[in-house]
């Protein structure tokens, strides 16, 4: 029996899915989503790619993405605060889904256009800044405060298995069947989040009816209340060293068009590989709920995954082209920076939903759905342009040494960060 109790101690926590059906519903529709979604991340870099021949251009995906994830991604956040969350939830996915068919159409009718290929990224983007905040923003209705972390951590896992099958699903359906059948299992697998959320209670508003109006004026309360809430503030900053300064993923296509060799299939393999090393450290995430002193703990795993994308770079500046071990180190290299991200965004995400309030819950959720979302996007412009200057290895190399830098040195600027217990947590 020991043993059996030791190995709980370590898998997974899956309480919140044992004891809320409605918690239940939401994670596994979203799981099932989240495979297509990421399908078509890749598919979407492939196709600039295929279209262009340019990193840049792949990069510029990016700018199309952020723009109206930033914008609607804080005003996203003052909806989801002033309207049932359900509901916001619902008219989101269905956009959401309507943006899969028409990238399938596309697709299917060979319009090889890159610029509608940016609108269709741009109009989904705009859907994704209020979809996200909503569907975070009920959790914490769903699960006690005390079940945050395991509920945290197993979405986590879900997104983490949803980069990993995804990405490879990608890599293998371009091949095989081009980008019609990516685009068009992303649609069909959707169908699955538009079930969970459908299925949801109504979730009006926690305020009186009236207290709260969409609009600048939320917005910026939202924000002013960021303002006071130092070691929430402090959890965007490290995550922004991540994201905007080494973020690699932008860098795959030409990577295994030319470093690497292996096309598609490889681009599949790398980004599975990053996926990966989330999965694991979500499947063995039991003793998180159990960790103190959390931010400490984000501030280690930031500079770690800088660490390792910086080595990932090393691998292919210094390895002669032919070593076959390439593709093996920098897979398990990527694979580490997935399992550091993944354990400091349930913390990160632990923290905010501690620290806020109900009735600014969404607002915040949308900042953070800015700077999670937003900061790859604002990278996939940093890494590209840099790679079109410097190369794609040695751009991942100092991509990486740059994010360690950043993390410590706003570290050194906010020990109470480090210092944060979550037992007696200070916002």
């Amino acid at each position: 029996m020991r043993p059996a109790r030791s190995r709980q101690r370590w898998l997974v926590d899956t309480t919140p899915l044992r004891e809320s059906p409605a918690f239940r519903r939401l994670w596994v529709g979203q799981s099932l989503a989240g495979i297509g979604t990421q399908l078509t991340v890749v598919t979407v870099g492939l196709q600039a790619y295929a279209l262009s021949g340019s990193t840049l251009a792949v990069g510029v995906v990016g700018v199309f993405a952020l723009v109206p994830l930033v914008v609607l991604g804080l005003y996203g956040g003052s909806l989801v605060d002033a309207h049932d969350r359900r509901r916001v939830a619902l008219l989101s996915s269905v956009a959401l889904w309507a943006v899969s068919l028409a990238l399938a159409a596309q697709a299917w009718l060979e319009l090889g256009s890159l610029h509608l290929l940016y609108a269709l990224v741009a109009l989904q983007s705009a859907a994704f800044a209020v979809n996200t905040p909503a569907r975070s923003a009920i959790v914490p209705a769903l699960v006690p405060p005390a079940q945050l972390p395991a509920a945290n951590a197993l979405s986590g896992t879900a997104n983490a298995l949803a980069l990993t099958v995804g990405p490879l699903l990608a890599g293998f359906l371009v091949d095989g069947g081009g980008f019609r059948a990516a685009y068009t299992l992303d649609a069909l697998t959707f169908v699955a989040a538009l079930t969970g959320v459908w299925r949801l209670p109504a979730m009006p508003p926690a305020h009186a009816a009236g207290a709260h109006r969409a609009g600048l004026r939320s917005v910026l309360e939202g924000v002013r209340f960021l303002g006071t809430r130092p070691n929430v503030r402090m959890t965007f900053l490290v995550d922004l060293c991540a994201m905007v300064l080494a973020m690699p993923r932008v860098l795959y296509p030409a990577i295994g068009a030319g470093d690497l060799g292996g096309g598609a299939r490889t681009v599949g393999v790398l980004a599975a590989g990053f996926a990966a090393g989330s999965v694991l450290a979500g499947l063995f995430s039991g003793p998180l709920g159990r960790v103190r002193r959390q931010g400490a703990v984000v501030v280690g795993c930031v500079a770690v995954y800088g660490a390792a994308v910086a080595a990932f770079g090393a691998v292919l500046v210094l390895a002669p082209s032919g070593a076959g071990w390439r593709l093996a180190a920098c897979t398990a290299l990527l694979g580490v920076c997935g399992a550091a991200d993944a354990v400091s965004a349930v913390f990160r995400g632990t923290i905010l939903q501690v620290a806020t309030p109900d009735a600014l819950r969404g607002r915040l959720q949308g900042v953070f759905i800015v700077v999670v979302a937003g900061g790859p996007r604002l990278g996939d412009v940093v890494l590209g342009g840099t790679a079109e200057l410097t190369g794609e290895a040695v751009a991942a190399l100092a991509g990486g040494l740059a994010c360690v830098v950043a993390v410590l040195a706003l570290s050194r600027a906010q020990p109470r960060f480090a210092r944060y217990d979550a037992l007696h947590p200070q916002p």
